[in-house]
């Protein structure tokens, strides 16, 4: 059979991602502090565009002289624009997107091959300015909390982790009185020593100290150099100051050789190991969204103002401007009008879209917020997307990097989504993390006669309604930092002197 070209008519359906809409998918994730450097290039490059200020209560408002814009109450961000009907913005966008429909980190920020990224001369091949070349002081929340991420799986334990270190001054000692950091937090005072125990093992060594001498005490632990020697030269270090080394020698029981050269080491050391980093006190985390409760029970959701962006279009000025311009004028003006117009949009819906995803996930973990972590409810993407009809790359951008101020403490949106595992009865699910909780209390308050193996384990949490495998045990105890049954046994014998 002979082959000849021929040509066929064929219609099909597309959705063209416009440079709008990858606007749009980019302010959803974007984070307060990003959106408002994002907005502060757009006022540098746009003359139609100027701030004004939020409304004190928080609540969503339409731009001045842009109310006219939308043609019905409700309207999407995603408007028609010459003439051509656009995709909503939820919409699975097509943009390589990791972790459930995360979009790609290179999709947010600047365009690091562009003219624009390396500043002016970028076209003619000159190199960046020497500034633009420095890397900028690492930032010690996000190195910490790193670290706590990966040392506490506990969802209490962690919290307390990100409370204490907020309580870190510039230096990075804690200075706040722990008994009433547990009592503020609901907790015993020993649970929260023990994650300080945690938190002083992170780098920089002598991070979390209370003060100089527990500072430089865990620096000297960290290089295994915290002898006796070296304990009685710490703990009587004012004699140093006061440079009486003959005290000091005696005290230490050393030589006036050895004593030289644990002078040394010492003042080797840092006394302010915080100072390396770049540190802003008490303002790392802005939290997006505002929970109170209310009288009758329920919660009141609102928007942070101070995250809210007041973004207005300046058509005094288009009007006047536009009189006395060129074509070349009038044509440079409409397309910046209309880009301002749909920031404005973009912006208002960015917002609704915000609270209505924290609205829905305070609603899915209700239990959570009124009596605790065992309650924290199993809870993935899709169930919040079905729940308020959007796609669920769309709540995955919305839930990055937003932050909610709650009764219980501030937190990322995302760290409500956790795994489940099944019930016993096969009609309820149950949150990984409550489960690793629960495994942690039993550990915890077994006697050194009565040691839990993690086939008991197994069994105690069917009884309570858990169906988990012994190997999903022995992974979460691990996850926990806690020993097997055998080292636990051996070490509590031990601590009663028992061989």
């Amino acid at each position: 059979m002979a082959l000849s070209p021929r040509l066929d008519l064929r219609q099909s359906q597309s959705l063209v991602i416009t440079p709008q809409l990858q606007q749009a998918i980019k302010l959803l994730q974007l984070s307060s502090i990003e959106l408002a450097e994002y907005i502060d290039q757009e006022l540098e490059s746009n003359p139609l565009l100027e701030t004004d200020e939020i409304r004190d209560d928080g609540a969503l408002t339409e731009s001045a002289g842009n109310a006219d814009d939308r043609s019905e109450d409700g309207l999407s961000v995603i408007d028609s624009v010459d003439g051509q009907d656009e995709s909503p913005m939820d919409v699975e966008s097509g943009i390589a997107d990791n972790d459930a429909g995360l979009a790609d980190a290179g999709e947010v920020g600047y365009d690091t091959n562009s003219s624009e990224a390396w500043g002016a001369g970028g076209q003619g091949g000159e190199m960046p300015d020497l500034e633009r070349t420095l890397a900028d002081a690492p930032d010690l929340n996000g190195h910490l909390v790193q670290q706590l991420n990966l040392a506490i799986s506990d969802p209490a334990d962690r919290f307390i982790g990100m409370y204490l270190i907020d309580q870190l001054d510039e230096s990075g000692y804690i200075r706040s009185d722990l008994a009433e950091a547990a009592e503020q937090l609901g907790v015993p005072l020993a649970r929260v020593e023990g994650v300080l125990t945690i938190l002083q093992r992170f780098d920089p060594p002598g991070i979390f100290a209370r003060d100089l001498k527990e500072c430089l005490k865990l620096q000297l632990v960290d290089r295994n150099r915290f002898d006796p020697a070296m304990a009685a030269f710490i703990a009587n270090i004012e004699l140093l100051a006061a440079r009486d080394l003959r005290k000091l020698r005696d005290v230490c029981g050393v030589s006036n050789e050895d004593l030289q050269d644990m002078i040394t080491e010492v003042r080797a050391l840092d006394p302010k190991p915080a100072l390396r980093f770049e540190r802003t006190i008490n303002g790392t985390v802005i939290p997006d969204v505002i929970m109170n409760p209310l009288p009758d029970g329920g919660w009141r959701m609102e928007l942070n103002s101070d995250t809210l962006p007041r973004v207005l279009v300046n058509r005094s000025y288009v009007a006047t401007i536009g009189k006395m311009s060129t074509k070349e004028d009038k044509q440079f003006l409409a397309e910046r009008l209309q880009s301002a117009n749909w920031l404005v949009k973009a912006l208002h819906q960015r917002a609704e879209t915000i609270l209505k995803v924290a609205t829905e996930l305070v609603k899915q973990q209700d239990a959570f917020f009124r009596h605790g972590v065992t309650h924290l409810r199993p809870l993935i993407l899709r169930d919040i997307a079905e729940a308020i009809e959007m796609h669920e790359s769309t709540v995955s951008r919305v839930t990055t990097n937003k932050y909610m101020a709650t009764p219980r403490g501030i937190f990322e949106l995302k760290y409500f989504f956790t795994q489940s595992l099944p019930s016993s009865g096969g009609t309820e699910s149950h949150s990984a993390e409550a489960v690793r909780h629960r495994i942690k209390v039993l550990i915890d308050a077994e006697a050194a006669d009565d040691i839990l193996s993690d086939d008991r384990i197994v069994d105690v949490l069917r009884e309570g309604g858990v169906e988990v495998a012994r190997r999903t045990v022995a992974k979460y105890r691990d996850s926990l930092n806690i020993p097997s049954s055998v080292q636990r046994r051996r070490d509590k014998s031990l601590s009663l002197g028992l061989r």
